[in-house]
């Protein structure tokens, strides 16, 4: 397939036969091709700008470096895995407790960067031995422990910045968005999260027409009269502009509490390829490292000029599985589409002033759901939580991670939170499972039933079951 940039038109090239899918190497007429890439955009869109709004970064450059880090994946994967990257919100605790520490935008990009190194190293070594020496370092117990840890450690930041500024709009926003969730079918409910912003913009702009300003917090701040919705910088935003850039900058401190995050990347990697190769009809074992390391290198593009990190996104994943067309052509198109927003400077003003009860109310459900992906890969995994031997080390890391326990080394390095919590966890576990007592240590399986056919130790080059 060469760097998969050629596709074949399917059929008539307009609506796909009953029953039929439109593979990744084909495609629909170029309009529809289009059309398909702007609903990408749209799936995307909602959580690809809340996650850097959340980390202090540019919206416009995280949008326009998405559409260039789906790019990269696209063409290292040789157009084999059909998969949108956009801005990843596991780093947002991360983000929080450098800035807490002191960081700037600067450090939180550097420390996203080295992370991203870590990913693409990773995907190397997938690529090289198999996804078997992965997994026997980061089990199901290990790895839902640390995405449980990342997601509730985000708590105090809904808590007492977000939620303050506007607790009815928060409410409201928080009671629609889940509604959306559960409600709604298809598409809609993949672009919940966004319909929910829609909605807190439109009770925000409401209020303030109708109760004026609002007395509270802004921003964290003391409490202060401002305005609910302010949108002054829009009007002052130009049409045509390149995002603000920034370069990295390296902190040993904020690297260390970024790194546990890579478990919880190759995690989400693992289930999106497996998910992706399940729905398209080909086995994509082989890819898996290639697709991990080129999130990696996505990343660290994306972060070198002050954007943030990347992973693969199940909304888009959604919209495939709805639509039946998984042609990567729609992909180019979204990317291409996404660099367009990305150059527009008043599309990031727009979002730049979503108000702060909205986060709020978003942030609520947004951080949770991350949290209790952790609970869905241990339920995936069998992880038995009886046994003493994953109970004590999880029980220990996640209210470590949760809490914010610091453990002072010396009086210029410490470790806390998710990094402190993380190391006990991963750690703690492989100490006390040398220790303990054969009847403990039953092999529970390295990867969950959806991905177990990576067990056999697949290269990039093979497939499972050790066929081409």
């Amino acid at each position: 397939m060469g760097l998969g940039l050629r596709w074949t038109l399917h059929g008539d090239g307009r609506t796909p036969a009953p029953g039929a899918v439109v593979r990744p190497d084909e495609r629909l007429s170029w309009p529809r091709t289009a059309g398909l890439g702007a609903q990408h955009v749209v799936a995307m869109f909602g959580a690809t700008f809340v996650a850097p709004v959340l980390m202090g970064l540019d919206p416009n450059l995280a949008i326009m470096m998405s559409g260039v880090a789906t790019m990269v994946f696209l063409l290292a994967t040789r157009g084999r895995v059909p998969s949108y990257l956009g801005s990843s919100l596991s780093f947002v605790g991360v983000a929080a407790a450098i800035r807490a520490s002191g960081g700037d935008s600067g450090t939180v990009t550097g420390a996203l960067l080295a992370v991203g190194a870590v990913l693409l190293a990773a995907g190397l070594v997938v690529r090289r031995f198999g996804a078997r020496v992965i997994h026997a370092v980061m089990p199901p117990v290990v790895t839902g422990a640390v995405v449980m840890l990342i997601g509730f450690n985000l708590a105090p930041v809904t808590a007492s910045t977000y939620w303050p500024q506007d607790q009815w709009t928060a409410l409201l926003t928080m009671l629609f968005t889940g509604l959306a969730v559960v409600a709604l079918r298809g598409f809609w409910s993949r672009v919940a999260i966004f319909l929910g912003l829609v909605f807190g913009y439109a009770v925000s702009w409401l209020s303030d027409l109708l109760f004026g300003k609002i007395h509270s917090p802004a921003g964290g701040a003391e409490a202060v009269d401002h305005w609910r919705l302010d949108l002054s910088a829009v009007a002052e935003a130009d049409w045509i502009g390149l995002p603000a850039l920034h370069a990295p900058e390296f902190r040993w401190s904020a690297i260390l509490v970024a790194l546990p995050v890579v478990i919880a990347l190759i995690a989400e990697n693992a289930g999106h390829v497996k998910a992706v190769g399940e729905m398209t009809g080909d086995p994509l074992d082989d890819k898996l490292g290639t697709a991990i390391g080129a999130d990696g290198a996505a990343t660290v593009l994306s972060t070198a000029v002050g954007g943030p990190a990347t992973t693969t996104y199940s909304e888009n994943i959604g919209v495939m599985a709805a639509t039946r067309v998984y042609s990567t052509a729609a992909y180019w198109a979204a990317a291409c589409f996404a660099v367009l927003f990305g150059l527009c400077p008043k599309v990031g003003a727009v979002i730049a002033a979503i108000p702060g009860g909205v986060l709020g109310g978003i942030t609520v459900i947004l951080y949770g759901m991350i949290g209790l992906l952790g609970a869905q890969i241990w339920l995936a995994g069998g992880v038995d939580l009886r046994n003493p031997l994953n109970l004590v080390p999880v029980a220990a890391g996640v209210i470590i991670g949760v809490g914010g326990v610091t453990l002072e080394i010396t009086d210029s390095f410490q470790l806390n939170g998710i990094a402190l919590g993380t190391v006990v966890v991963l750690t703690g576990y492989h100490a006390l499972r040398a220790l303990a007592p054969a009847h403990l240590r039953e092999q529970e399986p390295l990867l969950d039933e959806g991905t177990s056919s990576y067990d056999t130790g697949a290269r990039d080059g093979e497939d499972g079951s050790g066929g081409r």
